[in-house]
């Protein structure tokens, strides 16, 4: 324990208790103390590298490179992936690839190139391997994207798993993005970055890294070319990165660099490249396609810490109901939580939940709980009994149970990677249906008492693993995401008739498969409203489209306007969702007064008119892998001004969102992408490329819309009306529409639509309809 820590834990101890702070310290150290104990000393370690090359074995897609102390494995896909893994590493078993092993492509083959090396050649990629184990991904024009080193590893003379250094470089122009939920900014900068899911142990802010999401996935953006690069192994790990920098008339430019370090596991890479939209594409071909969430949950959610009882969720409904205000969903949270530990959910709270939960959904409102994997240890706790029957909790090296301290006192936890815990702990799910809740939240999944008090399962605690067996040091990392696929799993059974929704603090890649992220707790301030923007914009460029904060702040008491600028950038959110630690105060809209009452009333309804343009959003991100909010250079990565903007953000292909970060704000300046852009509100129209100023009053952020586009909105009559923004004279528009009817499993089409001028009027019309009558009222603005 550093001293950083110790600071942490003495906060930590101060808000729960000195008899439960002391405890969960202690559990800490024993933790330590089994870890010390269990786990070998690595002593003396002997350095590898490859060596030069000895011969070649082709095969599908590719072959196999042999070196004289290693040998790499290389392989093109049938979508485009390209993969190499070394010492013998395949691309399966992995927790981040959907299914089994994907296609090779049967005309990708192996072949000599220059000085000794070999080389495939793809569609979209050539893939060089050098004569001494350097990996090279050039264009299919031939320019360069990135060059790994030889690799190196470490390994125990006496046995034991292997550490291992990659470094790389890549053009000095570009851009590095990724690494999961990172709150610094979607641009990472110099520096180092944690790979281990951790609770940051309270609110977290842009200088809090790791946070609850990290994965091995950077998207890299350079003139040259997009690529996206994986390596995929669960252990612990760092990455450090350096960018570019072009020569000042020298004529030399020093490369971007990167190192990742891993404490072990498969050292195996794979590698897309293309335009954005092609490289996600190609990556959720590799990882599954993202879970549609039920329309319902594209509204706004309501969560307070405090809100935990029927009468405390009427008295917060009756006053959004009041005021005119929409809500959609209202969380219980992790006071909810903590009472049903003992027993589910205490006795007459259990007789009232049913009551409560029908009449919110007359309303039109859900309920959605909160669910953590620490299961109270304790005889009578019939999850705790059931689990011990079928042997379902985590146990040390010597088959002990290991419990630690967490919210509910000393608690266990189930052993996710395996297929039979999985499939009991998604059954648990049928008590709170029962009970009337309509989507869930997994919290403290991160397998963390706290960053204070660390580890709640120590790194010898051992896992299935599949089947496999090992450890919680490759364990660790996918707890999250395998405690997704239980729930989403089982609440496909128990209700197959609709789409599952169930949000994941904790992850890893592919967890989009499952659901979507939250951010945890996000420090109150504008910092944090910052941080937000990052952790969504940098998980939907992992693969995971739909997430969303904190909004407002977890902890402190946010001023009128920070609150309001917090619920003016999460209607724009995939997850919008307000959340609150808050015991001092309160944190609904009229307890900031009138003025931000009539604001939000005016967000909040632009997100319910907004709805089936998210809805049409989520459908597209599960065919194509397109996250809901991209970054400015989504369309032109070459334009590096976008490259470098953070502060603002596309919506889809039709909006673009510039929140406003910093208080007392009324304009703002923005980098547009090319082409015509709207002012939704005031219809003034900006032509870019190029840095424009637009008003940002306290009663709105900036909204444009692109030239062309068709915004398929909610009408007063609750029905789908298609909004046309006229395209620029002589060019012409389009736009998509998924309509989603049940929330069921049903593939809706899709239906496009395109827009053109003609003798002097703006003509929409159903692309492939032969001209025939549109099925929804038409809106045309910016004429």
């Amino acid at each position: 324990m550093n001293g950083r820590d110790l600071v942490r834990s003495v906060k930590v101890v101060s808000l729960v208790g000195p008899a439960r702070g002391l405890r969960a310290v202690r559990a800490s150290w024993r933790h330590r103390r089994a870890d010390s104990v269990g786990l070998a000393h690595r002593g003396p370690e002997r350095a590898r590298v490859p060596g030069g090359v000895v011969g070649v074995d082709p095969g599908p897609g590719g072959g196999v490179v042999r070196f004289e102390r290693s040998r790499v494995r290389v392989m093109v896909t049938a979508g485009g992936a390209v993969f190499w893994g070394w010492d013998g590493a395949e691309p399966v078993p992995s927790y981040g690839l959907a299914g089994g092993c994907p296609e090779a492509d049967p005309r990708a083959v192996l072949e000599p190139d220059k000085d000794g090396g070999w080389r495939v050649v793809s569609e979209r990629a050539t893939v060089a391997v050098s004569r001494h184990g350097g990996v090279q991904v050039c264009t299919p024009g031939g320019v360069t994207l990135r060059r790994d080193l030889p690799p190196r590893w470490w390994e125990p003379e006496g046995g034991g798993e292997a550490r291992w250094v990659q470094r790389w470089e890549v053009s000095a122009d570009a851009r590095f993005f990724g690494l999961g939920g990172r709150s610094a900014g979607s641009r990472l900068r110099d520096g180092t970055y944690a790979l281990r899911n951790v609770d940051p142990g309270g609110s977290s802010g842009p200088e809090g890294d790791p946070l609850s999401v990290t994965m091995p996935v950077q998207l890299v953006v350079a003139d040259a070319g997009t690529h996206l690069v994986f390596y995929d192994s669960t252990w612990d790990g760092t990455v450090s990165l350096r960018e570019g920098r072009e020569g000042a008339g020298s004529g030399h430019d020093r490369p971007g660099a990167g190192e990742l370090r891993v404490e072990g596991g498969p050292l195996r890479c794979w590698v897309m490249v293309g335009t954005p939209a092609r490289v996600l594409h190609t990556w959720a071909q590799l990882t599954g396609p993202a879970a549609v969430p039920p329309s319902w949950a594209m509204g706004h959610h309501y969560a307070r810490r405090q809100v935990s009882t029927a009468e405390e969720v009427r008295r917060v409904v009756a006053g959004y109901r009041e005021r005119a205000l929409p809500v959609d969903a209202v969380h219980l949270d992790i006071d909810h939580h903590a009472a049903r530990q003992a027993s589910a959910v205490e006795t007459e709270r259990s007789a009232s939940l049913p009551r409560l939960a029908e009449d919110l959904r007359a309303d039109g409102i859900r309920l959605v709980s909160i669910v953590d994997p620490a299961v109270k240890a304790e005889r009578g706790n019939a999850v705790f009994d059931g689990g011990r029957a079928i042997d379902a909790f985590v146990r040390d090296a010597a088959g002990r149970l290991i419990s630690g301290v967490i919210g509910p006192g000393d608690s266990v936890y189930p052993d996710f990677t395996a297929k039979g815990v999985r499939k009991w702990w998604g059954g648990l799910y049928e008590e709170r249906l029962a009970q009337g809740f309509s989507g869930f939240r997994h919290d403290g999944n991160e397998a963390v008492s706290s960053a204070a008090f660390g580890p709640a399962l120590p790194r010898t605690a051992r896992h299935a693993l599949e089947g496999r067996g090992g450890d919680h040091r490759e364990a660790h990392n996918v707890y999250g995401l395998c405690m997704a696929r239980a729930g989403y799993e089982g609440l496909g059974e128990l209700r197959p008739q609709e789409r599952p929704f169930v949000f994941s603090r904790a992850g890893w890649v592919g967890m989009q498969r499952y659901g979507g992220a939250w951010s945890g707790d996000v420090a109150a301030g504008w910092p944090g409203l910052r941080a937000s923007l990052s952790l969504v914009i940098g998980l939907g460029l992992c693969g995971v489209p739909s997430s969303g904060a904190a909004l407002g702040g977890f902890d402190g008491e946010p001023s009128p306007e920070l609150y309001l600028r917090g619920l003016q950038l999460g209607a724009y959110m995939p997850l919008f969702a307000t959340q609150s630690a808050s015991r001092a105060g309160r944190r609904e809209p009229w307890d900031f007064g009138d003025e931000v009452v009539g604001h939000a009333r005016v967000v909040l309804n632009e997100r319910r008119r907004l709805l089936p343009y998210f809805m049409t959003l989520a459908h597209l991100a599960r065919r194509t892998g397109a996250p809901y909010v991209r970054p400015l250079w989504w369309g032109a990565p070459e334009d590096r001004g976008l490259r470098d903007c953070e502060d603002a953000f596309l919506l889809g292909d039709s909006l673009l969102v510039a929140p406003v970060l910093e208080p007392g704000v009324e304009q703002r300046a923005v980098r547009l992408p090319r082409g015509r852009w709207y002012d939704t509100v005031t219809g003034a129209v900006f032509d870019g490329p190029g840095p424009v100023t637009v008003d940002a009053p306290l009663s709105r952020v900036p909204v444009l819309a692109r030239a062309g586009a068709v915004l398929p909105v909610r009408g007063e009559n609750g029905g789908i009306e298609l909004e046309v923004w006229a395209p620029e004279a002589g060019r012409t528009g389009g736009g998509l529409l998924v309509p989603d009817k049940d929330d069921g499993w049903e593939e809706p089409e899709v239906e496009r639509y395109r827009v053109r001028w003609s003798q002097g009027r703006v003509i929409i019309e159903g692309a492939g309809d032969g001209g025939g009558e549109l099925p929804y009222p038409v809106r045309v603005r910016g004429l």
